[in-house]
Protein backbone atom coordinates (compact mmCIF):
# COMPACT_ATOMS: atom_id res chain seq x y z
CA UNK A 1 0.00 0.00 0.00
CA UNK A 2 1.29 3.60 -0.70
CA UNK A 3 2.16 6.00 2.00
CA UNK A 4 -0.94 8.16 3.37
CA UNK A 5 -0.95 10.93 1.44
CA UNK A 6 -3.65 13.63 4.36
CA UNK A 7 -1.87 15.35 6.69
CA UNK A 8 -2.50 14.89 10.18
CA UNK A 9 -2.08 17.18 12.97
CA UNK A 10 0.16 15.38 15.73
CA UNK A 11 0.33 16.02 19.39
CA UNK A 12 1.86 19.10 20.46
CA UNK A 13 3.39 17.27 22.93
CA UNK A 14 4.90 15.49 20.52
CA UNK A 15 5.79 18.69 18.27
CA UNK A 16 7.06 20.64 21.12
CA UNK A 17 10.40 18.99 21.40
CA UNK A 18 10.74 18.44 18.19
CA UNK A 19 10.30 22.52 17.24
CA UNK A 20 12.36 22.99 20.60
CA UNK A 21 15.15 21.31 18.98
CA UNK A 22 15.25 22.35 15.18
CA UNK A 23 15.30 26.23 17.16
CA UNK A 24 18.36 25.33 18.70
CA UNK A 25 20.04 24.14 15.73
CA UNK A 26 19.28 27.19 13.88
CA UNK A 27 20.72 29.41 17.24
CA UNK A 28 23.60 27.28 17.45
CA UNK A 29 26.62 29.70 18.91
CA UNK A 30 24.33 31.38 20.90
CA UNK A 31 24.82 31.60 24.61
CA UNK A 32 21.19 31.65 25.62
CA UNK A 33 18.17 30.03 24.03
CA UNK A 34 14.80 31.78 24.02
CA UNK A 35 12.42 28.74 22.61
CA UNK A 36 9.16 30.77 20.86
CA UNK A 37 6.21 29.50 22.15
CA UNK A 38 4.54 28.36 18.42
CA UNK A 39 1.08 26.87 20.52
CA UNK A 40 -0.68 29.76 19.34
CA UNK A 41 -0.15 28.63 15.47
CA UNK A 42 -1.10 24.85 16.73
CA UNK A 43 -4.49 25.99 18.27
CA UNK A 44 -5.53 27.88 15.02
CA UNK A 45 -5.37 24.53 13.42
CA UNK A 46 -1.12 24.94 11.17
CA UNK A 47 0.36 21.56 10.91
CA UNK A 48 2.94 20.37 12.74
CA UNK A 49 5.15 19.88 9.22
CA UNK A 50 4.08 23.77 8.74
CA UNK A 51 5.13 24.83 12.44
CA UNK A 52 8.38 23.10 11.48
CA UNK A 53 9.00 25.22 8.73
CA UNK A 54 8.78 28.41 10.30
CA UNK A 55 11.22 26.78 13.34
CA UNK A 56 13.26 27.38 10.51
CA UNK A 57 12.86 30.36 9.75
CA UNK A 58 13.62 31.37 13.26
CA UNK A 59 10.06 32.80 13.82
CA UNK A 60 9.64 34.84 17.24
CA UNK A 61 6.91 35.43 19.49
CA UNK A 62 5.89 38.83 17.65
CA UNK A 63 5.61 37.49 14.22
CA UNK A 64 3.35 33.95 16.51
CA UNK A 65 1.17 36.68 17.62
CA UNK A 66 0.60 38.59 13.88
CA UNK A 67 0.25 34.85 11.74
CA UNK A 68 -2.53 33.88 14.28
CA UNK A 69 -5.00 36.43 13.10
CA UNK A 70 -3.98 36.03 10.07
CA UNK A 71 -4.71 32.28 9.85
CA UNK A 72 -7.71 32.30 11.57
CA UNK A 73 -8.90 34.72 8.76
CA UNK A 74 -8.28 32.06 6.40
CA UNK A 75 -4.59 31.89 5.31
CA UNK A 76 -3.36 28.84 4.24
CA UNK A 77 -0.32 27.49 5.97
CA UNK A 78 2.08 27.64 3.24
CA UNK A 79 1.07 31.37 2.72
CA UNK A 80 1.47 32.02 6.22
CA UNK A 81 5.05 30.20 5.55
CA UNK A 82 5.21 32.92 2.33
CA UNK A 83 4.45 35.79 4.88
CA UNK A 84 7.42 35.33 6.71
CA UNK A 85 9.59 34.68 3.85
CA UNK A 86 8.67 38.24 2.39
CA UNK A 87 9.56 39.40 5.47
CA UNK A 88 13.11 37.91 5.91
CA UNK A 89 13.62 39.29 1.99
CA UNK A 90 13.58 42.84 3.75
CA UNK A 91 15.09 41.79 6.90
CA UNK A 92 12.27 43.10 9.24
CA UNK A 93 9.86 40.99 11.10
CA UNK A 94 6.14 40.53 9.79
CA UNK A 95 3.58 42.92 11.95
CA UNK A 96 0.88 43.14 9.20
CA UNK A 97 -1.32 40.15 10.48
CA UNK A 98 -3.99 42.44 11.39
CA UNK A 99 -3.95 43.73 8.13
CA UNK A 100 -3.92 40.82 6.48
CA UNK A 101 -7.32 39.92 8.49
CA UNK A 102 -8.77 43.22 7.43
CA UNK A 103 -8.60 42.60 3.85
CA UNK A 104 -9.67 39.22 3.93
CA UNK A 105 -12.41 39.68 6.37
CA UNK A 106 -13.06 42.43 3.04
CA UNK A 107 -13.40 39.76 0.10
CA UNK A 108 -9.82 40.21 -1.17
CA UNK A 109 -8.73 37.21 -2.35
CA UNK A 110 -5.73 35.51 -0.25
CA UNK A 111 -3.44 35.56 -3.63
CA UNK A 112 -3.92 39.40 -3.77
CA UNK A 113 -3.31 39.67 -0.52
CA UNK A 114 0.25 37.87 -0.56
CA UNK A 115 0.89 40.54 -3.87
CA UNK A 116 0.13 43.39 -1.54
CA UNK A 117 2.74 42.12 0.81
CA UNK A 118 5.17 41.34 -2.26
CA UNK A 119 4.75 45.33 -3.42
CA UNK A 120 4.94 46.32 0.29
CA UNK A 121 1.92 47.63 0.64
CA UNK A 122 0.34 46.09 3.68
CA UNK A 123 1.34 49.14 5.72
CA UNK A 124 -1.56 52.30 6.16
CA UNK A 125 -2.58 51.94 2.86
CA UNK A 126 -4.29 48.34 3.82
CA UNK A 127 -6.79 50.58 4.99
CA UNK A 128 -7.65 52.40 2.00
CA UNK A 129 -7.56 49.12 0.18
CA UNK A 130 -10.14 47.65 2.48
CA UNK A 131 -12.91 50.27 2.09
CA UNK A 132 -12.16 50.35 -1.76
CA UNK A 133 -12.54 46.59 -1.77
CA UNK A 134 -16.19 47.38 0.46
CA UNK A 135 -16.95 49.64 -1.89
CA UNK A 136 -17.62 46.93 -4.57
CA UNK A 137 -14.30 47.28 -6.47
CA UNK A 138 -12.55 44.33 -7.27
CA UNK A 139 -9.09 43.07 -6.71
CA UNK A 140 -7.84 44.19 -10.01
CA UNK A 141 -8.19 47.67 -9.08
CA UNK A 142 -6.80 47.51 -5.19
CA UNK A 143 -3.68 45.90 -7.31
CA UNK A 144 -3.75 47.98 -10.11
CA UNK A 145 -3.07 50.82 -7.12
CA UNK A 146 -1.00 49.17 -5.42
CA UNK A 147 1.73 48.73 -8.33
CA UNK A 148 1.85 52.04 -9.26
CA UNK A 149 2.72 53.16 -5.61
CA UNK A 150 5.29 50.20 -5.19
CA UNK A 151 6.79 51.49 -8.51
CA UNK A 152 6.76 54.91 -7.50
CA UNK A 153 4.36 56.49 -10.30
CA UNK A 154 1.39 58.90 -10.69
CA UNK A 155 -1.81 57.75 -9.42
CA UNK A 156 -4.90 58.31 -7.89
CA UNK A 157 -5.85 58.42 -4.27
CA UNK A 158 -7.89 55.99 -2.98
CA UNK A 159 -10.96 58.73 -2.48
CA UNK A 160 -10.87 59.58 -5.97
CA UNK A 161 -11.14 56.16 -7.11
CA UNK A 162 -14.22 55.83 -5.06
CA UNK A 163 -15.21 59.30 -6.01
CA UNK A 164 -15.52 57.86 -9.76
CA UNK A 165 -16.84 54.66 -9.07
CA UNK A 166 -19.98 56.57 -7.23
CA UNK A 167 -19.99 59.23 -9.84
CA UNK A 168 -21.34 56.37 -12.38
CA UNK A 169 -17.87 55.11 -13.36
CA UNK A 170 -17.43 51.55 -14.39
CA UNK A 171 -14.86 49.09 -13.47
CA UNK A 172 -13.23 49.15 -16.10
CA UNK A 173 -13.39 53.07 -16.99
CA UNK A 174 -11.89 53.19 -13.65
CA UNK A 175 -9.37 50.65 -14.04
CA UNK A 176 -8.30 52.44 -17.04
CA UNK A 177 -8.11 55.58 -15.76
CA UNK A 178 -5.82 54.24 -12.84
CA UNK A 179 -3.67 52.82 -15.69
CA UNK A 180 -3.21 55.61 -17.27
CA UNK A 181 -1.93 57.43 -14.14
CA UNK A 182 -4.50 60.49 -14.66
CA UNK A 183 -4.32 62.73 -11.29
CA UNK A 184 -6.82 63.60 -8.72
CA UNK A 185 -7.78 66.97 -10.47
CA UNK A 186 -8.45 65.23 -13.91
CA UNK A 187 -10.39 62.82 -11.18
CA UNK A 188 -12.24 66.24 -10.62
CA UNK A 189 -13.09 67.28 -13.73
CA UNK A 190 -14.43 64.01 -14.69
CA UNK A 191 -16.54 63.26 -12.06
CA UNK A 192 -17.70 67.07 -12.41
CA UNK A 193 -18.60 66.50 -16.32
CA UNK A 194 -20.59 63.02 -14.85
CA UNK A 195 -22.84 64.85 -12.36
CA UNK A 196 -23.41 67.94 -14.68
CA UNK A 197 -24.80 65.60 -17.57
CA UNK A 198 -26.55 63.59 -14.85
CA UNK A 199 -28.55 66.96 -14.03
CA UNK A 200 -29.83 66.62 -17.74
CA UNK A 201 -27.76 69.49 -18.86
CA UNK A 202 -25.50 68.35 -22.50
CA UNK A 203 -22.20 69.86 -23.34
CA UNK A 204 -22.03 71.54 -26.71
CA UNK A 205 -18.50 71.93 -28.50
CA UNK A 206 -18.51 74.94 -30.64
CA UNK A 207 -17.24 74.42 -34.01
CA UNK A 208 -14.11 76.21 -34.88
CA UNK A 209 -14.79 78.53 -38.03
Amino acid sequence: MGCESKKRLLPWSVAWPACALLAAGALTGCKQLHRTDLTPLNQAGMYFSNVEQLCQLSVSDSEVAQLVPARQAGVSDDDCIELIRIARTRHQPFAEGQAVAGLLGAGVDEKSVLELDQLDQLGLWSGEAVALRLSGLSDQVILAIARRRAADQPVLSSAKVAALKNAGLSEAQILADVNSGISDAQADRIIAERNYAAGGHSFVRQRRR
